[in-house]
């Protein structure tokens, strides 16, 4: 889906950071919120071309973009991100938790080691990005956890783990809301379902003909919401679990 440069701007003067912006949902999350006004950091992990690609598309936007290398599972790593956007932008007014792994196995067979590196990232990454955050988001700033539809709908064998991890963050975004609140920050979590990204080309397919609209998202679907949540007209929601995921959870 091809974006148009949007000529009336509803974040300008705003900066963004996007954890795990590098491709899928967050770099069109990215991209959306530079076409939004906003100047944007994104972090990613072992992608660096592609994080590249999606600093070229923010400044194209008209805005400045940075790309910083920083994995989720790593809490010093998280607050040099934060920091060190920061220093770039002179400000912080929203973040986008997108970082996340999906490892299949069924609860007989999945490992003690995959069980911790899903909760090292979907769980204890997103909540130490949140507090990495808060402690430099503005008065009204914005954070925007992206979960999964699998929170309230888990139909596949092998995805009890992630499906636990995502209602975690359903949850966690809550009690984060409520935290928050004092200071005007709004705190809420969209749960897409089956979108066309890296992480689901190998099954996408097939799971086509559950989804009620018979389609599978576009992650600049899911950026869309992103950018609304990120704006003035969404300061009255917070703590919410958005799903979109073409009726599947219906």
């Amino acid at each position: 889906m091809e974006l148009k440069l949007n000529e009336n701007r509803k974040l300008t003067g705003k900066v963004a950071i996007v954890f795990g912006g590098s491709r899928g949902i967050g770099a069109a999350a990215a991209r959306r919120l530079a076409n939004e006004g906003a100047d944007v950091a994104i972090t990613y992990v072992s992608a660096p071309e592609r994080a590249a690609e999606t600093v070229k598309a923010i400044e194209e936007a008209g805005r400045a973009g940075l790309a910083i290398k920083a994995d989720s599972a790593d809490p010093a790593a998280i607050k040099a991100a934060v920091a060190q956007a920061v220093q770039r932008f002179g400000r912080l007014d929203i973040a986008v938790v997108n970082a996340g792994i999906l490892l299949l196995g069924d609860v007989e067979t999945v490992s003690v080691e995959d069980l911790d590196r899903m909760l090292n990232v979907n769980v204890r990454g997103v909540f130490l990005a949140i507090q990495a955050t808060a402690a430099r988001l503005t008065e009204g700033g914005r954070i925007i956890t992206i979960g999964s539809n699998v929170a309230v709908r888990s139909g596949h064998p092998g995805s009890s783990v992630y499906s636990m991890t995502k209602a975690a963050v359903a949850v966690m975004v809550k009690g984060v809301a409520v935290d928050l609140a004092s200071r005007g920050i709004t705190v809420n979590n969209i749960q897409p379902g089956p979108t066309v990204t890296d992480m689901t080309a190998d099954h996408i397919e097939m799971i086509k003909p559950l989804i009620p609209l018979k389609r599978a998202g576009d992650p600049d679907e899911i950026a869309g919401l992103v950018a609304y949540l990120a704006s003035k007209e969404s300061g009255y929601m917070t703590g919410s679990s958005l799903t979109m995921d073409g009726g599947m959870a219906l």
